[in-house]
């Protein structure tokens, strides 16, 4: 009977130690991707504070470099590294690029829109925004070993898009994804 028992609350403990694990991995993810998202949403913010405010909302300021140059050292002393003016410069084309903040996917990081940016047509743009954010094979390791290859051509022209898909475990499960494309 004793050893009928033990089996019993061994297996019970390791059902309730798989459904705790469960709850913290979730809770982990979940945490994960809000601190993520709240960093992409400050970006955008930056972004618009810098074209409607300082820029009157046009596409590059007046007073041009000097501005960027400024407000990044302030914030390089306030706030450390991840400020400087080249960063900056990509906060306002991110924000000149998705002008509503609604449109922003939380499944998705800076490393990604860093990318997005770059796509100039915006249906390409928004189908490799929402591929990545569908996807939970792709990582953003920019020159993994396992990247893949695919091509999209546009159905409005014959211009064929080139992009690299990359993708690569993190521990045991595939995790995050990031799309490169060139055209």
């Amino acid at each position: 009977m004793n050893e009928i028992q033990n089996k019993e609350t061994y297996q019970g403990l390791n059902n309730l130690y798989a459904n705790v694990s469960e709850i913290l991995a979730n809770a982990r993810k979940r945490a994960y991707t809000a601190v993520n998202f709240a960093m992409v949403e400050s970006y955008w913010l930056i972004g618009q504070q810098i074209v409607e405010h300082e820029q009157h909302g046009e596409a590059r300021a007046d007073y041009g470099k000097g501005l960027l140059k400024e407000l990044a050292a302030r914030l390089t002393t306030d706030f450390g590294k991840g400020f400087d003016e080249r960063e900056l410069r990509k906060m306002r084309q991110f924000y000149q690029t998705f002008k509503k903040r609604d449109t922003l996917r939380p499944e998705l990081t800076w490393s990604h829109y860093r990318r997005l940016i770059s796509v100039e047509n915006e249906a390409a743009r928004l189908w490799y925004m929402n591929e990545a954010a569908d996807s939970e094979n792709m990582n953003e390791a920019a020159d993994s070993e396992n990247s893949r290859d695919w091509y999209l051509f546009q159905p409005h022209t014959s211009k064929k898009i080139y992009f690299s898909l990359q993708i690569t475990n993190i521990g045991h499960k595939p995790f995050g994804g990031v799309c490169k494309v060139f055209f």
